[in-house]
């Protein structure tokens, strides 16, 4: 090999120096140093890491003899139990590419999201069978459908050709498996709202999840063997990339099927949590539990994003041991990408201080390599001084590939070597980033984005309504719900709950709008609808 200098020369890549990075290696590694060290917790079923290495092993299997491989999308559509944790590595070990999806989602975005992912399986957990079956009725491709026959949970039908434990039975927990060939190569595939109806395939690559993974337990400071408590969904943003940090720490991840205070803290006394991530509202949920649940006596962590909790919230979860980190990412990178790094200094600062701290988004992580807050127009970074508006971009290794079969929307994304993220905020003079507002119209409603457009859309279908527009207001449990501001047609009457119940009647209903306002809209004398003053009404509400 001949280069420009004496480091070309000579000193080529092989397989003995270099390997793709990828998460599926922590699992291997840690099966064969901790075997009997616990892995998943779930009820009574109770798994080791040389356990769940193996039935990871026997999924992969089973896929490759079904033909399923290189370039294929598997979906699944769970709850957050020991299948779901094991797709995660069980799906890319055969090659194919991991799609979770939101189970909040209605049966019409399920079948969108099968066929534009073109799914060659589809793994089902009982507790959505009813809405994936009436999905299923409007996918134009055929599919294998798995059943997961969970029998701590009461209900749900079987729609699929076999079961999970059948499927995992065809496999050979022997059987080898590959690293990806390019690290470049998919390892999910995330859908997200964005600003349409129709949601985006969000493709994330093996070198970035290892990266994240990493990067997880750095920004937090993870101790080894940590036990990892699942509130947060493992569908979005595969759980922000906790699966793979779970088996690089060596840790236990304990399952839970439903989000609720008294199995959290029986949880946390019980399995000695030590971390555990969510929404606002989960730590709202959990600061204004009844006070005989909170009889733990060790130190917790939580790490939160999305809308940034209350200060009270946050000082009502340190008062009780729980300390909070606030991070801040998108699908697009990989989840968490921006974590408010805490500094010893200000530990002296009152509760109230510390809050307005803490519910700054931060600085980058380490895996990231960009951060700046930029003219949107020219890439141009804004002033230092907490003030001064402009974009988030960010760019590295945890950014997304591009988003599925949407050339258009990736280049959009994509300006001048940064991923823009369509947030507005300010940068401070401590190099922290503070998001302000959000260009996109999105609002995070209890950790899930909902697209304003989308809600939209259903209002218009309505008969009486002649215009609309939905915008975020800000609340107290959910960090923000949909507010419709709604004009209707001369002489039509619609009152608010009906309104309402038309749109929980055809879309999700975590997406429907908590409150409608009646009126004309203020509009520019273009006649566009002006929603900065439809954000400051409902701010106000």
């Amino acid at each position: 090999m001949t280069g420009t200098s004496i480091y070309d020369r000579d000193l080529d890549r092989t397989a003995a120096n270099f390997a793709a990075l990828t998460p599926l290696s922590f699992l291997e590694r840690t099966a064969r140093v901790y075997p009997d060290y616990p892995s998943v917790v779930y009820g009574a079923r109770r798994y080791t890491w040389d356990e769940t290495y193996a039935r990871c092993r026997k999924l992969a299997s089973a896929l490759r003899a079904r033909g399923i491989g290189q370039g294929d999308t598997v979906s699944i559509i769970a709850a957050n139990i020991p299948e779901m944790y094991e797709a995660h590595f069980g799906v890319p070990m055969s090659g194919a590419v991991l799609n979770t999806i939101n189970t909040r989602l209605d049966a019409h975005i399920i079948a969108f999201i099968l066929d534009h992912a073109e799914s060659k399986v589809l793994i089902v957990d009982p507790e959505f069978s009813d809405v994936v079956a009436e999905a299923l009725e409007e996918v134009g491709h055929d599919m294998l459908v798995v059943d997961i026959v969970d029998e701590s949970f009461d209900g749900g039908t079987r729609i699929g050709a076999l079961s999970y434990d059948e499927l995992l039975a065809e496999g050979n927990a022997e059987q080898d498996w590959d690293l990806p060939a390019d690290e470049w190569d998919a390892i999910a595939l995330n859908y997200t709202s964005g600003t349409t109806g129709n949601p985006k395939g969000v493709v994330y690559h093996h070198r970035g999840a290892a990266l994240n993974a990493m990067s997880n337990i750095l920004t937090w400071g993870m101790p080894q063997h940590s036990v990892y408590l699942w509130t947060l969904p493992m569908f979005h943003c595969n759980g922000w990339c906790f699966p793979w940090t779970m088996a690089a720490n060596a840790g236990t991840s304990v399952c839970l099927r439903a989000v609720r205070d008294e199995p959290i803290y029986r949880a946390f006394r019980e399995e000695k949590v030590t971390h555990f991530c969510g929404a606002p509202i989960v730590l709202n949920m959990l600061a204004n539990a009844p006070d005989e649940m909170k009889d733990f006596t060790h130190q917790i962590k939580v790490m939160t994003a999305g809308a940034p909790p209350p200060a009270k919230v946050i000082a009502g979860m340190e008062e009780m041991g729980i300390e909070v980190t606030h991070v801040y990412g998108l699908t697009e990178t990989y989840g968490p990408s921006v974590g408010c790094a805490w500094k010893s200094e200000w530990d002296a600062r009152s509760v109230e201080e510390r809050a307005a701290l803490k519910v700054r988004q931060g600085v980058k992580y380490i895996a990231l390599s960009g951060l700046m807050v930029a003219d949107p127009e020219t890439l141009e970074p804004v002033p230092s001084d907490g003030e001064t508006i402009g974009e988030i971009f960010m760019q590295g290794n945890i950014v997304m590939k591009g988003y599925l079969k949407n050339p258009d929307a990736t280049a959009k994304s994509f300006r001048g070597g940064w991923f823009a993220s369509g947030d507005l905020g300010v940068m401070h003079p401590d190099g922290y980033v503070q998001i302000k507002d959000r260009s996109k119209d999105i609002i995070i409603s209890g950790g899930e984005n909902i697209s304003s457009v989308e809600v939209e859309d259903i209002l218009y279908k309505h008969p009486a309504v002649m215009e609309a527009a939905v915008v975020a207001r800000p609340d107290e449990k959910w960090g923000e719900t949909p507010c419709a501001f709604v004009e209707l047609k001369p002489g039509k009457e619609v009152s608010e709950s009906e309104l309402i119940s038309f749109c929980r009647d055809n879309m999700a209903h975590f997406k429907a709008p908590k409150t409608i306002v009646f009126g004309a809209l203020p509009k520019t004398s273009t006649g566009k609808i002006q929603k900065f003053v439809l954000r400051d009404q409902a701010r106000n509400l």
